[in-house]
């Protein structure tokens, strides 16, 4: 290092390729900043020291660019010294700063931090809104007096123990909030509905994208149990039509 210290300041520094506006070939592509102490894995891609030793921190560790498995990696030499004979324009002030020490003077830079808030700006304000046309089906409204942000389990507690008394016929929040439901059918006894339908949660029975073993067993236990319920429910309410 003394060395290459005493070749920038022996040697005047040169301008990097393009004449000072493009540094590419020069960021570490973990920290996005000028390459410290540059190391070259045996993929040949180029980290930084720090940013390389992060890399090796899993037991297996991978490349970060191309998730090869690292194994072994040299310095980079000829990039270390072209980094400490380089400068480049502050894509912020545009003051002529020697690569070296690019790291320093950016941080410092009041233009470079107005440059990057700018950036993050405009990225932004071009990224579209994006609008889910899924409705929640995690957090419900209670039907009888509107009361929000109730999960499956508190919306059922609150309706057992506020309305218990309320004969309204209302939309069940839960089953409207399903693909399959309808979100204007309104249920006759909606307690009931409630103590057959939601005694457990339509979410643990869902797969998953990536299920394990234990939770496709509890999703197939919770599945049945739904069905043997609503096939209860079906008898139940059958037996109360033939008694009519």
């Amino acid at each position: 290092m003394a060395m290459l210290g005493g070749f920038s300041s022996a040697q005047p520094k040169k301008s990097v390729p393009d004449g000072g506006s493009d540094v590419s070939d020069f960021v570490c592509p973990v920290c996005l900043e000028i390459f410290e102490s540059p190391l070259t894995t045996q993929c040949g891609h180029t980290f930084c020291q720090s940013c390389l030793q992060e890399c090796l921190r899993p037991q297996k560790p991978v490349c970060a660019v191309c998730r090869t498995a690292l194994t072994n990696w040299t310095k980079a030499a000829d990039l270390e010294a072209l980094i400490h004979s380089s400068v480049a324009a502050c894509k912020g002030c545009g003051v002529q700063v020697g690569l070296s020490q690019m790291r320093s003077h950016t941080a410092a830079c009041s233009k470079y931090q107005e440059y990057i808030e700018e950036g993050v700006r405009s990225t932004a304000q071009s990224q579209p809104a994006i609008i889910s046309p899924v409705p929640n089906r995690f957090t419900f409204s209670c039907p009888f007096c509107n009361c929000q942000n109730l999960d499956q389990d508190s919306l059922v507690e609150h309706c057992t123990t506020q309305h218990a008394r309320d004969t309204r016929q209302v939309v069940c929040p839960i089953c409207a909030s399903m693909p399959w439901g309808d979100p204007s059918y309104r249920s006759t006894d909606f307690f009931q509905h409630l103590k057959i339908r939601h005694t457990f949660s339509y979410d643990t029975f869902v797969v998953s994208t990536t299920p394990s073993v234990m939770d496709f067993g509890f999703q197939l236990i919770s599945c049945v149990t739904f069905f043997f319920f609503f096939f209860f429910f079906l008898l139940w309410c059958s037996a109360g039509l033939r008694h009519r």
